[in-house]
């Protein structure tokens, strides 16, 4: 008898346990992994780096309205394709294709609402449906928000979040420019306050217009905030363009906005604001 024998192995496979889909997010900032509900929990950012990633509309309004206080307006308007536009696919395939997708109309919720009990009208972006492009239904939802601000005697605060006008549009997409900052200054020749919160990415016709007359203009960390994208400046100057060039934090030190404010402290912060700047005015007694 052999003093040692060729050792017996299992032929058995033992199959890796499944991971689940969809449990957990990947940082860009640093590698890190997050599961998801931790991320769910603080508001979609990741808490060591500070990586602010994407919310729906409706999920920025339940992180910044006071809960059950948020009153959904002009939800019935909906686009038409007036030009009948096409090109690799129609602009009414496209529109069923993000109204599936979102479960939005367009690409912007508006309504009123309470931050710690103060009124406010409200409209939020949604950068899921189209890359939250404006056309003439998002322009007339904003200038609406705006004008019931007025009539309430309210603030007023719009969340960006958009590739800009919508070319499918045309004319009729740039006319929401105007049209918006005529609104605005309405506004502010009655006295109300209007905040504008940028957020990543704010671009085009939405970053000329509404998104940076704000009488408090704020952003969220890292956001880009542009009218063209640093390609296009490039290619068009010839020159290498500096370090950040179109973050937050560039334009912060540069003025064109006053705040970074991170998405978890948002709330909090736009209560301090709007107590600076609104007094509500009671009715009068007889």
């Amino acid at each position: 008898m052999a003093l040692f024998q060729k050792p017996k192995y299992s032929t058995v496979v033992v199959k890796k346990k499944d991971i689940p889909r969809g449990m957990w997010q990947k940082c860009p900032l640093t590698g890190d992994i997050i599961y998801n509900k931790e991320l769910e929990q603080n508001q979609n950012v990741v808490p060591k780096s500070g990586y602010h990633f994407p919310i729906t509309a409706r999920e920025r309004l339940k992180h910044l309205l006071d809960e059950g206080s948020f009153q959904e307006t002009d939800k019935e308007l909906a686009p038409t394709d007036a030009l009948e536009f096409v090109d690799s696919a129609s602009y009414k395939d496209r529109l069923l294709k993000y109204q599936k997708k979102t479960g939005e109309k367009d690409a912007l919720v508006s309504g009123l609402g309470k931050i710690h009990e103060i009124p406010v009208s409200i409209a939020v972006f949604d950068f899921q449906f189209g890359g939250g492009s404006m056309g003439s239904v998002v322009g007339e939802k904003v200038t609406r928000a705006i004008e019931r601000a007025l009539e309430k005697k309210i603030p007023c605060i719009v969340v960006s979040s958009s590739g800009g006008a919508r070319m499918m549009e045309g004319i009729l997409s740039l006319m929401q420019m105007a049209k918006t900052s005529a609104a605005l200054g309405r506004l502010a020749k009655a006295g109300l306050p209007y905040i504008s919160i940028l957020t990543h990415p704010t671009t085009g016709g939405v970053t000329a217009s509404f998104a940076t007359l704000g009488d408090v203009n704020i952003a969220e960390p890292g956001a880009m905030i542009c009218f063209a994208g640093p390609r296009v400046i490039k290619e068009t100057t010839n020159e290498e363009l500096p370090e950040g060039f179109q973050s937050a934090e560039f334009l912060l030190q540069r003025g064109l906005i006053d705040q970074i404010v991170p998405r978890t402290e948002m709330r909090d912060r736009l209560r301090d604001i709007l107590a600076a700047l609104y007094t509500k005015k009671e009715p009068k007694s007889a």
